[in-house]
């Protein structure tokens, strides 16, 4: 069973996604925050498993929230609830530690589908729309695109191919995209994925392709 957290300002909507996860047959709610002080509260207390964040909280907001409780080290993984797709505070999120996020009207298959995806150890953002994320925040990924790669003690870890399929996790490629370019099958890639993930220090793929932007490794197209 996923043990899911919602926090949001709004009662109703609170209550909607309480009335969708308690009729799915493999997640259960176990609490609710009204604000970001009593969601890092809530989440340090109760740990669940996955929490439906919303960047819009009084007080201490969505991303600052998400932000105190991966710096505690807690296990549960964060979707941002967004009202946009481009919404200017999604990306800043991620980078926060944030899993991923999603559309306030999400349809409600989807949504829980991200949920069980993000529960899994996934993202919830499809590679196409990590592309256009990235693009349309790239001038917040530093001062100068032009600089050259920087070097980081991460990287030394990885090995040639691990280098290279970090570089293509950072070009938004699925397993099966990175399997077709490096002519190698899919359960290798996924392998090589886990790896480089643990060297770095990622909690998933979002975490690397941000990575992957900071040292200069991807850069927008």
């Amino acid at each position: 069973m996923i043990s899911v957290l919602v926090a949001d300002a709004q009662p109703l909507r609170r209550f909607g996604f309480r009335m969708l996860l308690e009729s799915a047959p493999d997640t259960e709610i176990v609490g609710e925050a009204e604000n970001g002080t009593e969601a890092v509260r809530r989440i340090t207390e109760l740990h669940p498993d996955v929490v439906l964040m919303s960047i819009s909280l009084p007080g201490v907001d969505g991303i600052e929230a998400t932000r105190r409780i991966v710096a505690a080290g807690g296990r549960s993984r964060i979707v941002v609830l967004t009202t946009s797709d481009v919404d200017r505070y999604a990306f800043a999120a991620l980078r926060a530690g944030a899993s991923g996020f999603l559309l306030k009207d999400v349809r409600p298959e989807e949504l829980l589908a991200g949920i069980r995806a993000v529960a899994g150890g996934g993202a919830v953002i499809a590679p196409a729309l990590t592309r256009r994320l990235l693009d349309a925040f790239a001038d917040r990924l530093g001062d100068d695109l032009c600089e050259p790669v920087r070097e980081d003690p991460r990287l030394e870890f990885l090995t040639d191919r691990e280098r290279e399929i970090l570089v293509a996790i950072g070009h938004g490629l699925t397993n099966g995209e990175i399997a077709q370019r490096f002519t190698l099958s899919e359960s290798t890639v996924k392998t090589h994925v886990g790896r480089v993930l643990t060297k770095i220090g990622a909690r998933d793929r979002i975490q690397a392709v941000i990575l992957a932007y900071d040292l200069r490794l991807t850069r927008p197209v």
